[in-house]
């Protein structure tokens, strides 16, 4: 009797851990469904409405997944892996999802083989380890040094999005803007030290690279007709306020005569003077101050003193900007008026301001950008409406990121789905030499690669079983650069095309999708905990 239970748990055990893996995949591969429309050059966009009401049009599988609310925990896994390839690679953020749901497909038909989720994940290890190999063999070495090969990577980053008309200008700004910070021994690039700005008005086109500071959220201070232009400036940064102080406690002062009233209103213009001389003896004709949270950074009075000394006032500097600021400028912000000395002044060539689209930037150029912890770049992007700006910012990280992918593995793979071609019909081959669930397993790996051609044909409208036998045949012939071309409805040469991405996009998407798989195979049961 009690063997008999004991079969009768076992088998409602594994029936419960057959249960939970199935929910888990169906789940994973709803959300690589939602996004694999996106996938490629004439992939869709989508329109994200979130609770306040704003709109976002994107494809970037990234900004997609993380705006989506998502409820199931796998669900949420593959919401993160699209995370860690951004982090990883910047590009790729679709791919590396829609990758993953394939893969979970072929776990589903292999764990209704009875084949063990063990023996699957054990399987996919070996497979990765091949398709690592294949694309190290099929990569090109890329020297930093040829601009024309950067910029028309960048432009392949960029013809999947909705600003992709403007990927002849978006794309050499994306090259020089990471260039003009690479050392030529560095491996990695940090994109902090390139800082973006939108302004609303005028084209995408307008985009532009600047040698120095753009603010373009703030403006210089009209409250006292102070200077709105200053040639060779000397700059300082302040962090502290010139308005009158607070008490560190919330309490009310209550004056009962005239005298009292007007000894309180001297004192505090003698306070602010008092500031506002000690600014001017450092010799500073522009002063940035940073925001302030607990009161006000200036006053009239402030304001007017500085104007009357010819400073150039610009408020509201972002705390997380005065990193940046300081390094651009060579200057060191001062938290106190007793530490503000010449010493800590920056310098350029000219700082203006300027009207551009609906409002007013300030331009700080002919900065001298020599600071020891790494140099600086500065990009104003424009565009004709929110929606375009915000998905221009998006793209241009990703232009980014691509760029600085390349200095961080300097090696380049053809695109079109040629690299997951390869790596299907070389895992197909490897697989013949091993022997028994094993080998089905890593066939069923191979053939999960081709979801990548297979939705870039279909997203362009064209005939996806067709092309893609078509492209296999190719490979199969030994043309590892041939891939599917969207604009011509065929099969071409993608380094004819330059249709070129970087190694470490494809690595990391192929390697992060596996390893993501592999953990959702070994889940078993769902503990909720109170």
């Amino acid at each position: 009797m009690s063997a008999a239970t004991t079969k009768e748990r076992t088998f409602t055990g594994s029936e419960k851990s057959r249960s939970v893996r199935s929910t888990n995949i169906t789940a994973a591969k709803a959300v690589a469904d939602a996004i694999r429309t996106s996938l490629g050059p004439r992939g869709m966009d989508k329109m994200i409405k979130d609770s306040k009401g704003e709109v976002t049009i994107t494809n970037d599988g990234a900004t997609i997944l993380k705006q989506m609310e998502v409820v199931h925990p796998t669900a949420k896994m593959l919401v993160e892996l699209s995370k860690a390839q951004d982090i990883e690679a910047g590009d790729g953020t679709t791919s590396v999802v829609v990758l993953a749901g394939s893969l979970l497909s072929s776990c589903n038909a292999l764990l209704d083989k009875g084949i063990h989720p063990s023996l699957i994940s054990d399987s996919f290890k070996l497979a990765i380890n091949k398709a690592s190999e294949v694309l190290e063999e099929m990569s090109i070495k890329l020297d930093l040094n040829d601009e024309e090969a950067l910029i028309k990577i960048a432009s392949t980053s960029l013809a999947s999005k909705v600003v992709s008309q403007h990927s002849q200008e978006l794309a050499p700004i994306a090259v020089r803007a990471v260039m003009n910070i690479v050392k030529p021994d560095d491996d990695n690039v940090d994109l902090r030290n390139i800082k973006v700005s939108k302004k609303l008005g005028g084209t995408v086109d307008d985009t532009e690279l600047v040698n120095g500071l753009v603010f373009a959220t703030n403006h210089a201070a009209h409250a006292a007709g102070g200077p709105t232009r200053v040639a060779n400036p000397k700059i300082g940064l302040i962090q502290f306020c010139l308005s009158s102080p607070k008490t560190d406690m919330e309490n009310s002062v209550v004056v009962h005569d005239y005298q009292a009233m007007d000894r309180i209103l001297r004192e505090e213009r003698k306070y602010i003077v008092g500031l506002c001389q000690k600014i001017v003896q450092t010799g500073c004709n522009v002063l940035l101050i940073q925001k302030s949270v607990l009161r006000d950074a200036t006053n009239d009075l402030s304001l007017f003193y500085l104007a009357k000394n010819k400073i150039m006032v610009i408020k509201d500097i972002e705390r997380d900007d005065v990193d940046f600021i300081s390094r651009t400028l060579g200057l060191t912000p001062a938290a106190h008026v007793d530490q503000f000395t010449p010493d800590k002044l920056g310098t350029a060539e000219l700082c203006e301001e300027e009207t551009v689209g609906e409002g007013k930037i300030v331009r700080i150029t002919g900065v001298q950008n020599d600071h020891p912890s790494g140099k600086t770049s500065s990009i104003l992007i424009r565009g004709s409406n929110q929606l375009i700006l915000d998905e221009a910012d998006r793209s241009l990280h990703d232009a980014l990121c691509v760029i600085r992918s390349l200095v961080k593995k300097k090696a380049l793979l053809p695109g079109g789905g040629a690299p997951e071609t390869e790596i299907s019909i070389r895992l197909m081959e490897f697989s013949r030499q091993l022997i028994g669930a094993e080998a089905i397993c890593v066939r069923a790996f191979a053939e999960a690669f081709e979801i990548i051609p297979y939705t870039l044909a279909e997203n362009a409208g064209l005939s996806p079983i067709s092309l893609v036998t078509e492209l296999r045949n190719r490979h199969i012939e030994g043309d590892r650069n041939a891939g599917i071309n969207v604009r011509r409805g065929g099969i071409t040469n993608m380094l004819d095309e330059n249709v070129m991405q970087p190694l470490l996009v494809t690595l990391s998407a192929v390697r992060l999708a596996t390893e993501c798989v592999r953990m959702i195979l070994k889940i078993d049961e769902v503990v909720m905990v109170r």
